[in-house]
């Protein structure tokens, strides 16, 4: 697999970085074929050619003008086929799970070895996709957060009023008028806001909201 060129592209504002990772590839591999590079995802745009697309695309998430997030939702809608490797130094989880959500095939670190450069390119030509333990760890992490959620959501109860109630807290209506459209008094509802605030453990509206959208309560 290491003999297979690949065409590759790059998009990345650091000038220098673009180029030491170009002579990277090719040094891991010089049979690969480098299209063109961008300094953000507006130029990709303008140079990315519809009759010879990359096979993969290096991207950083950090850009200015169109960012890495922007250029991979751009690409995945006009050229789905192109298959976006993330090299940047942003390692928290919530942008590496941004862009695994986006369909991104790998996500590296700017200061990858030569080897694990090369070993992705290769997985992601042959297999479709490389992540190393560490992505994975996240990635398994996270899934398991979402899991926690749904099972703690799955035990609370709540009864047909207070379901209710939630509805119509996610709306622009007021406690007041939640109460004449309920027609229980403000009381009554200064209860039930009480109550599924504590049943949820949430301490605003906004934390009430969020719980009905993942749990698709909301209207």
């Amino acid at each position: 697999m290491s003999n297979v060129k690949v065409k590759i592209a790059l998009a990345d504002d650091h000038t220098l970085f673009r180029k030491g990772m170009i002579s990277l590839i090719q040094m891991v591999n010089n049979s690969h074929e480098i299209l063109f590079e961008a300094d953000n995802g507006i130029e990709v745009q303008h140079k990315i050619d519809p009759l010879s697309l990359p096979d993969i695309m290096l991207i950083d998430v950090n850009m200015p003008v169109m960012d890495g997030y922007a250029t991979v939702d751009w690409l995945k809608l006009h050229h789905p086929s192109v298959k976006v490797l993330v090299v940047s130094m942003i390692q928290d989880e919530e942008s590496i799970m941004r862009m695994i959500k986006l369909g991104v095939k790998g996500y590296l670190s700017k200061d990858v070895e030569p080897e694990e450069l090369k070993n992705a390119i290769a997985a992601i030509t042959s297999k479709g996709f490389y992540y190393t333990d560490y992505i994975t760890g996240k990635l398994v992490h996270s899934l398991q957060q979402e899991e926690d959620y749904a099972q703690k959501d799955a035990l609370i109860p709540l009864n047909a009023k207070e379901k209710e109630f939630i509805k119509m807290a996610c709306s622009e209506f007021t406690y007041a008028e939640i109460a004449q459209r309920m027609n229980l008094s403000p009381k009554t509802i200064d209860g039930y806001r009480l109550s599924v605030f504590e049943k949820l453990g949430v301490k605003s509206r906004v934390g009430l909201a969020i719980y009905a959208l993942r749990n698709g309560m909301a209207r």
